[in-house]
């Protein structure tokens, strides 16, 4: 995530009934720019933690790949033994 509170941002809220869970309202001030709808919620030595989920792409997948040596896989794939499979289902 780019954008990062500076200090602790404390504030009161509460923890209300939704459906048959329970739902937390998060404060406008705490939410970052590039924060998504998605997050993951944990509970550590008692205390909930909410973190948002990061978002992935696929933006530098080519320097991945660029990362291999030209002989990586030069010879392919060794043979995979499959198992005869019923294509008449």
């Amino acid at each position: 995530m780019s954008a990062v509170l500076d200090s602790p941002v404390l504030h009161t809220t509460r923890i209300f009934k939704s459906g048959n869970s329970l739902a937390v309202r998060i404060p406008r001030e705490m939410v970052l720019p590039d924060m998504g709808m998605d997050a993951v919620i944990e509970v550590k030595g008692g205390a909930w933690v909410i973190r948002p989920v990061q978002k992935r792409t696929l933006a530098h997948v080519a320097d991945k790949f660029k990362a291999f040596s030209p002989s990586f896989m030069a010879q392919g794939r060794a043979p995979q033994e499959q198992a005869a499979r019923n294509w008449q289902v």
